[in-house]
């Protein structure tokens, strides 16, 4: 490789390899503005587009800029899909990703299109897809039969009814069944992955269909699914050899039938369990405790019926866990927790929400117990009560904190955090009354690589004093926030890298205000104003022209608009939403 002094000369390979390692979505618009040698190497390495409304009637140029695109998300789309996927067909593009969730319809002619060209598809996403049927269900088997990743979650469907008023027995024949679901798994031979929630038609026959024909798959999600029974998880937990991961609610086992209890027997691969919603006992974690099997991940979330024995007696097993999701499970104390830490050595995220007996005892327990620890869920708990003075605060690797919802959170054990948790990036404390802008101060100018914080309805934050820059600051939540013009110039100066910002409902917000983050916040691309009501309709215009980065702006409530002042604010790349 030739030596050079001058950074900006070294070979195009080594920025590709440079650029790689970052996020591609928050750094490469960025980068593509230095130079024109960037901006080709990011356009050359993007992998993942959006298409909005916004963007499609820049498709064609997009899709030639963007040349290694795998991936597409249609997103906030209200033409025509049909055309939309055909337009995309005609592109040398060769996708391995296709996420088309939320539409008021299933494209069968752009899907058939865009099949007869690309068929190396791998992931697809249907979900919430209104009047999913069998016949979309044959359609996707035999267009993609190498897909990996299928999502035909929770489809929309409107209740028909006959001019009696009974309900139209015929509009049932649209809902997706066990024979279409039978007729995919024979064609997706390959299929690793399935999420069928929702579809509350279907049966254990459904199960049998895909652990059956699809020897690969390896995950598969059945939540809200009312006719699937404890036979149908054994017949999945026994056929499905390489099943890894099961994720289930409302399944309610009082007790367990002999075929449940042999069935954990078979499945030796299961590294991940979530179940939520549903009526368990220390029998259940038993049987999973001596089942050995390779489980790091566990949720029983919202769960009942069951007691710190079952759980203590299950981690005592699996020592191993990375995962572990415990919320709702209002029994536990702060001495059950630290008695659990013990066997949490590997942890990585723990999810406590709704454990209203558990204080910052449980907290600083498992910063010091569990050294991985990096995403801790702790939000309505009783955080706060304790004595902080007593607590000793270890450095962890904690990234992400939500504690949104503790009414007794107090500046005190803020600062606590903030000396115990300097990698923070993610900081949620919505709700919190007790916390003052003193204890935010200290989390912000300790936690310098804060990317997300959540403010919103604490009442007690009545400004904000910040004589330091915040420049990785992203994200900022502050709905409802008695947040004024002072304070909102502040954060407009010290957070330049603002990418969103969500105003809602903060009323002491004027235009004069939102002005100075217009003018200091060059990057932002999502700001949200609903409730506003110190601020006019005229404000949305002054945005839209004077900030070219904003992507989304939810105006003042009552803000009315036409269709020709939508289009102008589109043609400046802003989609202004419904108020």
């Amino acid at each position: 490789m030739a030596e050079t002094n001058n950074p900006a000369e070294l070979p195009a390979e080594c920025w590709e390899s440079i650029m790689n390692s970052l996020d591609q979505n928050r750094s490469f618009e960025s980068l593509s503005l230095v130079s024109s040698q960037f901006l080709s190497i990011t356009n050359h390495l993007r992998r993942s587009l959006t298409i909005t409304s916004r963007t499609s009637p820049s498709l064609s140029l997009l899709l030639r800029r963007f040349p290694n695109v795998t991936e597409i998300k249609v997103r906030d789309f209200h033409g025509d899909l049909n055309s939309l996927l055909c337009r995309i067909s005609k592109s040398p593009l060769d996708l391995e990703s296709l996420d088309i969730s939320g539409h008021c319809y299933f494209p069968s002619e752009g899907l058939a299109a865009l099949g007869s060209r690309m068929r190396n598809l791998k992931e697809l996403n249907c979900s919430k897809i209104s009047g999913l049927q069998n016949a979309d269900l044959v359609v996707i088997g035999k267009l993609f039969p190498f897909l990996q990743d299928l999502d035909i979650s929770f489809p929309q469907y409107s209740s028909r009814f006959n001019p009696n008023g009974s309900l139209d027995l015929q509009s049932f024949m649209t809902f997706v069944t066990d024979e279409g679901i039978a007729d995919l798994s024979s064609k997706l031979i390959d299929l690793r992955r399935i999420d069928i929630s929702g579809n509350q038609f279907i049966t254990d026959k459904s199960v049998l269909s895909l652990s059956l024909n699809c020897s690969l798959l390896s995950e598969i999600v059945l939540l809200d699914c009312d006719f699937i029974t404890q036979a149908g998880i054994g017949l999945a937990l026994r056929s499905a050899v390489n099943l890894n991961s099961v994720a289930l609610d409302g399944i309610g086992i009082p007790s367990l039938d002999s075929s449940m209890k042999e069935s954990f027997a078979y499945a030796k691969n299961l590294g991940a369990l979530h179940l939520s919603n549903s009526f368990i006992s220390d029998e259940l974690l038993s049987l999973v405790a001596e089942a050995n099997l390779s489980l790091e991940k566990l949720s029983i979330s919202h769960c009942y019926n069951f007691s710190s024995v079952g759980v203590e007696y299950l981690l005592q097993r699996y020592q191993f866990l990375a995962y572990l999701d415990l919320e709702g499970a209002n029994f536990l104390t702060d001495e059950s927790m630290i008695e659990f830490s013990n066997y949490l050595p590997n942890l990585t995220f723990i999810n406590l929400g709704l454990c209203s007996k558990l204080t910052g005892l449980t907290f600083f327990t498992l910063m010091k117990a569990c050294p991985l620890l990096e995403d801790v869920r702790m939000e309505s708990t009783n955080i706060g009560v304790e004595e902080c003075n007593e607590l000793a605060v270890k450095k962890s690797k904690i990234k992400t904190l939500d504690l949104a919802g503790n009414n007794s959170l107090s500046d005190e054990f803020l600062k606590r955090v903030a000396l115990g948790c300097p990698n923070l990036e993610m900081l949620n404390i919505s709700y919190c009354p007790n916390i003052t802008e003193d204890g935010v101060t200290q989390v912000l100018s300790k936690c310098t690589r804060l990317r997300h914080l959540e403010i919103s309805r604490c009442f007690g934050i009545k400004s904000l004093v910040i004589d330091f820059d915040l420049p990785e600051l992203e994200i900022l939540k502050a709905q409802g926030s008695v947040l004024d013009n002072e304070a909102l110039g502040v954060i407009a100066e010290s957070c330049q890298a603002l990418l969103q910002l969500d105003l809602e409902s903060c009323l002491s917000v004027t235009k004069q205000g939102v002005g100075r983050v217009m003018e200091h916040c060059k990057r932002l691309r999502e700001i949200n104003l609903r409730s506003c009501e110190n601020l006019g309709i005229d404000i949305i215009a002054l945005m839209v022209f004077t900030r070219p980065s904003l992507r989304k702006v939810v105006p003042p409530c009552g803000s009315m608009f036409s269709d020709q002042q939508r289009n102008l604010f589109r043609r400046h790349g802003c989609s202004v939403s419904e108020s």
